[in-house]
């Protein structure tokens, strides 16, 4: 039951990021602020709303397990305007499907990279805008370092993210990682 009230509670929540992404990544790769139109692709954009793009920054901070904290000066942050309830939910537009699951994961993926001690939430020795304040945070550094790693690809390279195959394929070098750490490692013996 917690875990249901503090998903409500996140989802009603409008995550933070840093201002000087704003043009080099936000509004470069998305629609951001006009709304997702059929002119997309003809403006070159890769995604719709801001947020799309924040979700990539995240899952880029999550899989590479890199956190970077938020300006502290409050000035120098910016939300999107739309609480990650509504994120995905745009289905009527051309060739768009909803993704009201991707949200589920996030928070799946939150919760388990969190130190949340749901025994004392529990018990009322937390409460929940507390637990909601650290998935917060958790998901805002996480997608924070995305940026901040999409900004150093695009500073070495300003066509890097240009290419139809290149956010995927830096998921697929995380993956490559993974591969070449494991298969260096001898098993641990059962005895």
């Amino acid at each position: 039951m917690a875990a249901e009230k503090i998903y409500d509670l996140w989802a009603s929540r409008n995550p933070q990021w840093e201002k000087r992404y704003e043009d080099s990544i936000i509004k470069n790769f998305c629609d951001y602020g006009r709304g997702a139109t059929s002119l997309r692709e003809d403006r070159g954009k890769v995604f719709g709303g801001g947020y799309e793009i924040f979700i990539v920054a995240f899952f880029m901070g999550l899989y590479f397990n890199q956190k970077r904290p938020l300006i502290e000066d409050t000035q120098k942050r910016k939300t999107f305007g739309q609480p990650i309830q509504y994120w995905g939910n745009l289905d009527s537009v051309k060739g768009r499907k909803a993704y009201p699951k991707l949200r589920e994961y996030i928070f799946t993926a939150l919760v388990t990279r969190t130190d949340i001690d749901f025994i004392a939430l529990e018990k009322g020795e937390m409460t929940s805008r507390k637990a909601v304040d650290m998935l917060m945070q958790t998901m805002e550094e996480y997608a924070n370092w995305g940026f901040h790693f999409m900004e150093d690809k695009l500073t070495d390279d300003p066509n890097f993210f240009f290419r139809e195959t290149a956010f995927l394929e830096v998921f697929l070098a995380f993956d490559a990682t993974v591969s070449e750490s494991t298969d260096d490692e001898e098993p641990e013996s059962l005895d």
